[in-house]
């Protein structure tokens, strides 16, 4: 059994770094930053005949099982749809990981647990 699960944080541009603070601050210890594009806001921006499609920042971070729920919360608040990184943060289970030992065992179940 896998003890990990992978945060996804997608945020306006700029915000990934708020996103990464507050993930630290919760226990993770890095993550990857992708760039993107929103598609879900039919409302977005026009200028002069050309629709303006909103910048994003997806930050990607794998995470021992038992800090998830702290990870997504410093995240919401940090940067969810309440502040102006409108951001929206999941996690979804990780099948195996390797070449990060370090996290592999932070992750690892403990004796007589």
């Amino acid at each position: 059994m896998n003890n990990f699960e992978c945060v996804l944080c997608v945020v306006n541009h700029g915000y990934s770094d708020l996103v990464m603070s507050a993930a630290k601050r919760a226990g993770a210890t890095g993550g990857t930053i992708f760039s993107g594009r929103g598609t879900g806001n039919h409302d977005n921006e026009e200028f002069f005949g050309v629709t303006v499609t909103p910048e994003k920042d997806i930050v990607m971070i794998l995470v021992p099982k038992p800090i998830r729920d702290k990870v997504l919360e410093y995240v919401n608040e940090a940067a969810g749809m309440s502040t102006k990184g409108l951001g929206i943060a999941f996690s979804l289970p990780v099948a195996d990981v390797v070449g990060i030992g370090e996290l592999r065992d932070a992750a690892a179940p403990k004796e007589g647990k």
